[in-house]
């Protein structure tokens, strides 16, 4: 899946690198960094648990360094009404549509695209 997206949006992706993948039976973990071609930097982190569960975290970030977006699902910001899937964007928290990897790049190609 991760190859897809890649291939399918090329068109603004700079460059990648896989830093981290393990798979056992159901179970998969994925490290992983993709660089745009606004010289942005998605930070991707996604594990798939033997129970199924999800835990992920991709974190969006600026040429230098500073966050425009971070996507997680920790259970902690209950008042959230997609609760456990959230968005940090600046100090404040939002609610996020975007929960796999694709709605991620899917967002950002959509805000790349709008500011080129």
């Amino acid at each position: 899946m991760f190859y897809k997206i890649v291939n399918d949006f090329k068109n603004i992706i700079k460059k990648y690198e896989i830093k981290d993948y393990k798979k056992f039976g159901r179970a998969k973990g994925l490290v992983a960094k993709i660089e745009f071609i606004d010289g942005s930097v998605l930070h991707i982190r996604e594990y798939i648990f033997l129970n199924s569960k999800r835990k992920y975290s991709f974190h969006w970030q600026d040429k230098e360094g500073n966050l425009i977006v971070r996507w997680d699902n920790s259970p902690h910001h209950f008042h959230i009404k997609t609760f456990p899937d959230h968005k940090h964007i600046g100090n404040k928290v939002f609610e996020s549509e975007e929960i796999c990897l694709e709605d991620v790049v899917k967002f950002i190609e959509r805000h790349l695209l709008k500011t080129i």
